[in-house]
């Protein structure tokens, strides 16, 4: 068994919360994706090691009892309670829920890790944790070596001029998507009831990414659109049976086909314009040959730091 719970039979969100309404806004996009009594929702605000601790005479004790009834000032405190409080109101967490107080210490740390497990008769597990590290980046990236995790969901800052930034640098969001075993949800501007882009270039990998975000869609209920881009007209034909093909692996499922794109143009431009439409643009992590242009580090990684709004990168 993990640290913070068993992996198998349960579909595992791990929430990067940063005290920004973006991340709170993933918060409650993962409320949506994790309803069923399969999911399970960790919730995490990562901590540089002894930030803000050196004064202030933190006794040790303290990170031993509820760190929700600590009344210190701490970062990532507060951050947490606002977590918290979210998922009261969205009425994910009852009265009948148990919990349980965990702490470990962590070397040249006086708080350690801190968390919180609450959890139903029905199996269904919520945790907050006040995580220590090194960095944020790698906070995240240890998190999941903890928990093995189907999706990462954080927060990033928007490219869009005068939007309101995270706190979580895009920086962090690309490292964490580009080196993160699981799918990582980079969040901006995140509106549920838009609907998932979804990106093909007609390799297995891209299928195999079709098949799994119809999965996601159907836990939020959401409609999905499929894009290819050309770039040119003669190439139109050939995205175009790759639009065809991933028609195919919608249909049966459940889920609407709301939409199917072709245009011609550079591909990160176009997806990033299109996507604009949507509440997730949806890539996957790598492509059928090293030519592609939706290798990881090529179109996925640029569209991910440039656009404008949610990228899903799918494992």
């Amino acid at each position: 068994m993990r640290e913070d719970g068993p992996t198998s039979d349960r579909f595992r969100i791990l929430v990067c919360i940063d005290g920004s309404d973006e991340s709170y806004r993933g918060l409650r996009y993962a409320v949506k994706l994790g309803g069923g009594v399969d999911a399970d929702i960790v919730m995490v605000y990562v901590r540089p090691i002894d930030q803000g601790l050196r004064s202030g005479g933190l006794q040790i004790r303290v990170a031993r009892e509820n760190m929700l009834d600590w009344g210190l000032e701490l970062p990532g405190i507060q951050v947490l309670k606002k977590g918290w409080e979210i998922l009261r109101e969205t009425e994910l967490i009852g009265d009948d829920w148990t919990e349980e107080a965990v702490h470990t210490d962590v070397a040249g740390d006086p708080l350690g890790d801190n968390k919180i497990d609450f959890s139903n008769k029905l199996g269904r597990k919520i945790v907050l944790k006040l995580k220590v590290a090194t960095d944020v980046a790698t906070g995240i990236l240890e998190q999941w070596e903890i928990g093995e995790y189907d999706l990462i969901i954080l927060g990033a800052s928007s490219t869009r001029r005068g939007a309101a930034r995270s706190l979580i640098d895009p920086s962090i969001a690309e490292k964490v998507a580009m080196n993160a075993p699981c799918s990582v949800l980079v969040a901006r501007s995140l509106e549920v009831g838009h609907g998932h882009l979804i990106c093909t270039d007609g390799s297995e990998r891209a299928l195999e990414t079709i098949d799994r975000d119809i999965y996601l869609a159907s836990r939020c209920n959401c409609a999905v659109s499929l894009i290819s881009v050309s770039p040119d007209v003669e190439s139109q034909p050939e995205s175009q049976s790759f639009l065809e093909e991933a028609k195919l692996h919608t249909e049966g499922t459940g889920v609407d086909l709301e939409d199917i794109l072709n245009p011609v143009g550079d591909p990160v431009e176009e997806i990033i314009e299109a996507g604009a439409n949507y509440s997730v643009i949806v890539v996957s992590d790598s492509s059928r040959s090293g030519v592609e242009r939706f290798l990881i580090g090529s179109v996925a990684k640029s569209i991910v730091r440039k656009a404008h709004n949610s990228v899903l990168v799918m494992r």
